[in-house]
């Protein structure tokens, strides 16, 4: 009798940490930096990876003032677009006010990759090599 219980306790601490370790996260951009001209966002996303299908993540930054560009969020469709900072068919998913409060979030949804960058100051965050980076987000192993 004691050993079923064992059995099924054991079942159930698995189960349990089989649903831990499938639930998505919620990423910050830049961590405590947010998404601010400055920051080395392909650095960030090395040293964060690997994402996860159904991960969230979130870009906080703070809107524009008299002293400073505020950056945009934008979806690059290819590597092209990305390595060459190409916004023509770039995906514009938050102006320049919608990273302030809570963030701007956006759901890793499928396995391909994200190409994510800023077109603040007529472009120079993306073309400056900083304000952009990949994210390829992984199948988690349920």
């Amino acid at each position: 009798m004691a050993l079923s219980y064992s059995v099924q306790g054991f079942i159930l601490l698995l189960t349990a940490s089989l649903l831990v370790v499938s639930e998505a996260n919620t990423i910050v951009v830049g961590g405590s930096e947010g998404w601010r001209f400055g920051f080395n966002y392909t650095d960030w996303a090395l040293q964060n990876s690997p994402f996860y299908i159904n991960d969230t993540l979130v870009f906080k930054y703070v809107p524009p003032s008299d002293t400073s560009f505020a950056p945009s969020v934008y979806l690059l469709p290819d590597l092209w677009s990305y390595t060459t900072c190409d916004f023509r068919r770039a995906k514009l998913l938050a102006n320049a006010t919608q990273g302030s409060g809570e963030g701007f979030k956006i759901v890793l949804k499928q396995w391909r990759p994200y190409y994510f960058a800023s077109s603040g100051h007529n472009g120079f965050h993306c073309s400056a090599g900083l304000m952009k980076f990949p994210a390829v987000p992984l199948p988690r192993g349920d």
